[in-house]
């Protein structure tokens, strides 16, 4: 009997990863801010943690910023100093001495979208200054519905973000991590150049769409140069904006196949978050489709995410040839155990710790 396809492993460079069941990042905002600004917490070691007990092959953290002013939130994490480095530390140390999961940060900047109330904050909107806020910066002075209109950025300050980037994944070799995704989606800084309805600037880089994926191309070879030659880069791009004259598929395959011919081994395909008008009608697997053209035409390795919750639809995505992996979010929060009852149901006979061999089901196989 043939293994299922969700369980059998890949490669991406010197990465072996058990299977093609992977955890999404999901912001947390669990940091505290009072004790030590963007640090991780007991709370990341435990939420990360469970998933690779769990049986998840590869999890990737929540966005990492690559500088104070990068992060979503008051309470975001970040990778821009040492001591952010040795909590991240903790939990990587933690993954792979007990564990077979591998590991990797999200790197990202938020741009426009930065300094903002986190969601159980009770509050919605820009965090002023006075209570712990910053002036955010991005490619144009427009605010993203509801917050505060962000300082167009400079080509100093652009130059300097990139150098974040840069700074910041050597820190994440450094903490441990088996991979590093760069954030480039969601209405965030390196996703707002590359929008046509947020990057109205007309020098290098804007203009037209060479112009505004330079931010982005740049951010790649910054951070591939600055990681090992056999660690694995992944991309994370919105495919589509969701609205009229934003980004659209056809510009995200041109994008991705530029990614590949740069050092990219696979582009984490979701969508959206660039405006607040977007026409987004989110259903079951309503992304995979982006994924596949992207794998298709661009040549690339993809792995999708969104609304994906069962065995069998994840399984289903994989042996269609949609994706080469499936990204968990919501599925994993309801049950960070997702992958061991998927092996059961999909009847794959597969290794649990020895911890939890006693609740493996009776008369599974």
């Amino acid at each position: 009997m043939t293994d299922p396809l969700l369980f059998t492993p890949l490669a991406l460079r010197s990465l072996e990863l058990a299977h093609r069941g992977w955890v999404s990042p999901m912001c947390q905002y669990s940091c505290d801010p009072d004790v030590a600004e963007g640090v991780p917490t007991d709370w990341h070691l435990v939420h990360l943690g469970s998933f690779a007990v769990g049986g998840a092959a590869l999890i990737l953290t929540e966005a990492a910023a690559v500088n104070p002013e990068g992060r979503i939130s008051p309470r975001d994490a970040g990778i821009y100093n040492h001591e952010q480095v040795r909590a991240w530390r903790r939990i990587t140390d933690f993954v792979h001495n007990n564990t077979n999961a591998r590991i990797g940060v999200q790197l990202a900047h938020a741009g426009r979208k930065a300094s903002t109330y986190w969601p159980f904050s009770g509050r919605n909107g820009s965090v002023g200054i006075d209570d712990g806020g910053w002036e955010t910066v991005g490619p144009s002075p427009l605010a993203f519905d509801g917050y505060a209109a962000p300082r167009e950025m400079t080509e100093a300050d652009i130059l300097a973000v990139i150098e974040d980037f840069r700074a910041a994944a050597v820190r994440a070799v450094e903490a441990g991590f088996d991979t590093v995704e760069i954030h480039g989606a969601h209405g965030y800084l390196l996703h707002q150049f590359q929008s046509p309805l947020i990057n109205q600037r007309q020098d290098a880089w804007g203009g037209d769409e060479d112009g505004q994926a330079r931010l982005m191309l740049a951010v790649v070879d910054a951070v591939r140069e600055a990681i090992p030659g056999d660690m694995p880069l992944l991309l994370r791009i919105s495919a589509t904006d969701w609205a009229d004259g934003g980004v659209d598929l056809d510009a995200s395959v041109r994008l991705a196949a530029r990614m590949a011919q740069r050092g990219v081994d696979l582009i984490d395909v979701s969508s959206g978050g660039a405006v607040a008008h977007q026409s987004i009608r989110p259903g079951p697997g309503y992304q995979t489709a982006f994924a596949a053209r992207i794998r298709k035409e661009a040549g690339i390795p993809t792995g999708t995410v969104g609304m994906i919750t069962t065995a069998e639809q994840a399984e289903h995505v994989l042996v269609s040839g949609q994706a080469d992996a499936v990204f968990l979010a919501r599925a994993a929060l309801r049950d960070p155990h997702w992958w061991l009852r998927a092996g059961v149901e999909l009847g794959f006979r597969q290794d649990w710790l020895p911890q939890y061999q006693r609740a493996y089901p009776r008369g599974a196989f």
